[in-house]
């Protein structure tokens, strides 16, 4: 398990395998990408071995491809790990890395991807700055001049959490699992990640259940999620969501 943060959804997952839920599921490793976070401390508490517990940072290593990638696999291949799961996991990601775990590294996103099109991912677009970004770009969408009979079956008024599988560019793997979460008229920022984090916990343990099944499926969305006419609203929102958020 990568995590760069509190680490809610690993705390949660380590629930269920300990619960049983995820009976064939084995929590080999914990990376944190920096020291005294929050995730440390809840993974202590929920049963992993302090030596399967360590922190890498980027910025000790020279090379990102090379020597960052060899430290996370070289941790990784001692324990016989099979599965990544990025939860909260703030880092990209090495090449190398993926290349050793094909289709076996998947990530958390607290917003609606698209990947290959425009969509609420991207390089910046994490935490609070998704929320803010879908928000911003719901409310402008819904405005009358924005409205568009050709694309009357187009409606906005979701958020998601999502399940995608890693790939070389930020939040570009294919969807594996997302569920639908309605935007209230009264939503803040804030209210909008309180109510959404509980689903992105349920995603994951689902797609780990999958995993360890062998049920896992791709799910393309069949109809692009934002309209050509409203690519200059996600834009803008994605910018204005970065600078209220500086640090996500």
């Amino acid at each position: 398990m990568l995590v760069s943060g509190g680490g809610t959804t690993m705390e949660a997952v380590l629930k269920a395998i300990n619960s049983g839920f995820l009976s064939r599921i084995t929590p080999a490793l914990v990376i944190a990408s920096k020291e005294g976070i929050g995730a440390i401390d809840k993974a202590h508490a929920h049963g992993v071995l302090p030596e399967d517990i360590t922190v890498i940072r980027r910025k000790d290593y020279d090379t990102y491809e090379e020597a960052f990638g060899e430290a996370i696999l070289h941790e990784c291949q001692n324990r016989g790990v099979d599965f990544i799961g990025q939860y909260g996991w703030l880092v990209k990601t090495p090449t190398n890395v993926i290349a050793a775990y094909p289709n076996m590294i998947v990530n958390q996103h607290p917003g609606p991807l698209d990947p290959g099109l425009p969509d609420f991912g991207g390089l910046g677009m994490y935490g609070r700055r998704v929320h803010c970004a879908r928000l911003l770009f719901v409310r402008e969408t819904a405005r009358p001049e924005h409205h568009y009979p050709e694309y009357a079956y187009w409606d906005h008024h979701f958020t998601e959490a999502v399940c995608h599988r890693v790939s070389p560019e930020y939040d570009k793997g294919a969807l594996i699992k997302r569920t639908t979460i309605p935007i209230n008229p009264d939503d803040t920022v804030e209210s909008l990640q309180e109510r959404v984090l509980p689903y992105e916990h349920m995603v994951q343990i689902e797609t780990l259940r999958d995993f360890s099944n062998g049920e896992v499926k791709e799910r393309p969305r069949r109809k692009p999620l934002i309209r050509p006419e409203d690519y200059h609203i996600l834009k803008r929102a994605k910018e204005i969501a970065i600078k209220l958020y500086p640090k996500g």
